[in-house]
């Protein structure tokens, strides 16, 4: 009995509940129990049907999604995208320069964007990439402005094997410290150092093939073997950084040979050795000259926050006309030690010493002495002030004074 109570007292109360939602008046006749409960359950029916059809849309979108998924990541690997393959950077110096001279050239008090340089490149596959730097120089370019446009790098590098690549193109050359490696914010000293702008001539860029290789048996050994486009030294001047033609119709009557051994098994430590050599340092065009050759060795080692490096590159040049002019001989030396006082401020020194007319037979060297301090506001962004002092001939153009400098790098 007290069920059929309970039972009633249920159904009473959920009729109650009905009338309310439904907003049924009281004039209304009142539905019966049954058919309440009809209602009810058509109602779950309903939902039961609703989940189902829910359930059904979830279960489609996951396939599509997975289908979008796999049609993305095979498109990845059959066919990248440039975006996801390609790779753009850049960097630049601006240079301020306060140095007196009494040769002819005067003072020199300027300031100077000294270079603005685009980086572009791009991986066709894991085994195929394309390196390109443009650099604007001096900010200015056209017919009497100071500045220049020109292509410093564009070329494509072929792996063989881990330890093989062959490189073809327009590059650099693989000598010096600086040469390859010549961003602002990895070297001291607002200007780059005399030696390796007089002698080696940085930067220095030629067009052809050079074969790099690891030898495996001997762990941080590198060589490179280049045959590319040479020197066209000016007649009766025989002033090596004049004679580079930068690929740009360049006479081609004689090739040139680059050879580099690099070592780097040691941390901290890399030693290097390079050699150079063309058959006719004119392209023919001076039937004095003859075969020129350049010897270069550095090294640089670094324990903690100390570093030191130096380098030697000297000039053996063939023929009676650089004879004459004692510009058969010509060398350059630095050594440079340096400090890290933390991780945004080093300070360094270095001795410079070049000839570019050894065999004149009369004092024809100059030497620089530098000392300065860089500032990394961040790894890829510095700040640079440094004094030079400069000694050589006299009557020449000989600079002292202080200079200040802004880059930056970006990848």
């Amino acid at each position: 009995m007290a069920f059929f109570k309970k039972k009633s007292f249920q159904l009473n109360v959920l009729t109650l509940s009905l009338l309310t939602a439904f907003n049924i008046h009281a004039a209304e006749p009142v539905p019966s129990n049954q058919k309440i409960l009809d209602l009810i359950e058509a109602q779950q029916k309903e939902l039961e049907a609703l989940k189902a059809q829910l359930k059904q849309s979830e279960q489609r979108t996951e396939q599509k999604v997975e289908a979008v998924s796999t049609m993305v990541e095979k498109q990845q690997t059959t066919s990248p995208s440039w975006v996801t393959n390609s790779r753009f950077g850049g960097y630049g110096e601006i240079h301020y320069n306060n140095l007196k001279n009494d040769g002819a050239k005067g003072d020199l008090k300027e300031i100077d964007f000294h270079r603005f340089v685009l980086y572009f490149g791009h991986h066709f596959n894991d085994s195929i990439r394309f390196h390109s730097e443009v650099e604007y120089e001096h900010s200015l370019i056209g017919e009497g402005k100071p500045g220049e446009l020109e292509i410093e790098q564009a070329y494509l590098d072929f792996d063989i094997n881990p330890n093989l690549t062959i490189r073809g193109g327009l590059f650099i050359l693989p000598i010096g410290m600086i040469n390859e490696t010549h961003e602002p914010n990895v070297f001291y000293g607002v200007e780059r150092n005399p030696v390796e702008n007089k002698i080696i001539p940085t930067t220095w860029w030629e067009g052809g093939v050079n074969i790099m290789g690891k030898v495996p048996t001997i762990a941080g050994l590198q060589y490179d073997l280049a045959l590319h486009s040479a020197l066209a030294v000016p007649k009766d001047n025989y002033t090596i950084r004049s004679g580079r033609q930068k690929v740009a119709s360049a006479k081609a009557n004689n090739l040139a040979t680059t050879a580099r051994l690099k070592y780097t098994g040691i941390k901290g430590l890399e030693l290097a050795t390079s050699l150079y050599y063309q058959n006719d340092i004119s392209q023919e065009l001076d039937p004095k000259a003859g075969s020129g050759l350049l010897w270069e060795a550095h090294a640089d080692y670094q324990i903690q926050n100390f570093k030191i490096k130096g380098l030697y590159a000297h000039w053996k040049l063939d023929g009676e006309g650089p004879k004459a002019t004692g510009k058969d001989k010509q060398y350059g030396w630095y050594i440079e030690p340096s400090y890290k006082i933390s991780d945004q401020i080093g300070v360094f020194a270095r001795y410079n010493e070049w000839d570019n007319g050894a065999a004149t037979g009369k004092e024809s060297r100059y030497r620089q002495y530098d000392v300065g301090i860089n500032y990394w506001a961040h790894p890829n962004v510095v700040i640079k002030a440094d004094y030079q002092h400069q000694n050589g001939p006299a009557g020449s153009d000989l600079y002292k004074g202080f200079n200040l400098g802004l880059g930056y790098q970006f990848f």
